[in-house]
């Protein structure tokens, strides 16, 4: 979900013809809110099946750190970038910003700890 939403679609949409800015941004904003939302309920289950699992103390880096990403997106990051997305529907320009860089790292800190954490899985498994 993250790779494909954050890191393709999204730019894609801009590159269509028929898509204004403030369209692509209204969509986008829809977009994430959906993606967050997912993307809690998903940290949710995986921070219980660790914890069942009998292994949170090889996986609480991984956890901590993910959860952290999502928490600070939910609370932080989305709410402002929203609001610069409402500014430019409404026909403001929003002053100059770094959060869309801050967001974009730590959407590929996130993925990287997903792909480390499912590599790592996936060599525990073999042992």
């Amino acid at each position: 979900m993250t790779a494909g939403i954050s890191l393709l679609a999204t730019p894609l949409r801009f590159t269509a013809p028929t898509v204004t800015r403030a369209i692509g941004l209204d969509i986008g904003r829809v977009v994430f809110t959906a993606l967050n939302r997912a993307e809690l309920v998903a940290l949710i289950l995986l921070l219980i099946v660790v914890r069942a699992s009998g292994r949170a103390t090889q996986w609480w880096a991984i956890g901590g750190a993910l959860a952290l990403i999502v928490i600070a997106q939910s609370v932080w990051l989305l709410p402002e970038l929203a609001a610069r997305a409402d500014m430019v529907v409404a026909g403001t320009e929003p002053p100059a910003s770094y959060l869309h860089a801050v967001y974009s790292s730590v959407e590929l800190a996130k993925l990287a700890l997903l792909l480390f954490g499912g590599f790592y899985a996936l060599s525990q498994g073999r042992q």
